[in-house]
């Protein structure tokens, strides 16, 4: 069975996209966290674009990012704001992790209106994301909590990865300085 690739605009997911998407999401987290909400998964923030790999009928991987302005420092930054990168239990170590992202970067590049991916991940899967070439920054995060939208959370703790997609003379730099998500984590 050959895998393929869909990227799809959030709003043009199918009915069996969606169905898809919620047995890969669902099989992984439903036991701790519950069903798979594609509006607000899991308390963060949704995605705009997903690329989904597919083999056959079933979603075997997953990247998901969401277009938003953000501040860092005294600049204001167009990101892809990256979540929902899971691959199916069945099919880790075959190589869909560094291909579902790299179509996923691809998007990021051809979007005119996306100059970085931002993610923040766990410590142990970084690695991953270097291999795939995005690059660790140093900085306090400032996002709104998942469990209460009138609170603020401020971290200087997990790591934070950019990657560059935008083009221009500016556009492989990083700029200095805290980072207000203005929203939830992606």
């Amino acid at each position: 069975m050959t895998d393929h690739v869909d990227i799809v605009e959030h709003d043009a997911l199918s009915e069996s996209q969606s169905a898809a998407l919620r047995e890969l999401f669902d099989r992984e987290y439903r036991a701790e966290h519950g069903e798979w909400n594609p509006d607000r998964p899991y308390g963060y923030s949704p995605a705009d674009v997903h690329t989904i790999v597919f083999r056959g009928s079933i979603a075997v991987a997953h990247v998901g990012f969401q277009r938003r302005l953000i501040r860092v420092g005294a600049r204001e930054v167009a990101v892809a704001g990256t979540g929902g990168v899971l691959v199916h239990p069945d099919s880790r170590s075959d190589g869909l992790g560094r291909l579902v992202m790299s179509h996923a970067q691809h998007a990021m590049r051809d979007d005119d209106r996306v100059s970085f991916g931002y993610l923040g991940c766990r410590e142990e899967v970084v690695p991953f994301y270097e291999r795939t070439g995005w690059s660790r920054v140093n900085a306090v995060e400032r996002h709104v909590s998942m469990i209460d939208s009138n609170e603020t959370v401020t971290s200087s703790e997990g790591p934070i990865l950019v990657f560059a997609a935008g083009s221009g003379a500016d556009a492989d730099r990083w700029p200095e300085g805290d980072i207000d998500l203005r929203g939830t984590p992606w």
